[in-house]
């Protein structure tokens, strides 16, 4: 799901928000989308990543 339509549903109960990269330069590329979402008290922790990374020179 995209990370904004996730945010939209959760009408701001997002405890944490994370976005997961690869090692190194890298430029995030497409959508950033929810990759876990885990619910913490009586909010959710989003970890995001984009669709596709290139490396960045």
């Amino acid at each position: 799901m995209p990370e904004t339509e996730a945010r939209r549903r959760l009408n701001g109960r997002v405890a944490a928000f994370s976005v997961l990269a690869p090692v190194g330069s890298f430029a995030g590329k497409g959508a950033l989308r929810v990759l876990r979402a885990s619910a913490v008290a009586d909010a959710v922790e989003l970890v995001c990543g984009y669709e596709a990374y290139e490396r960045a020179n």
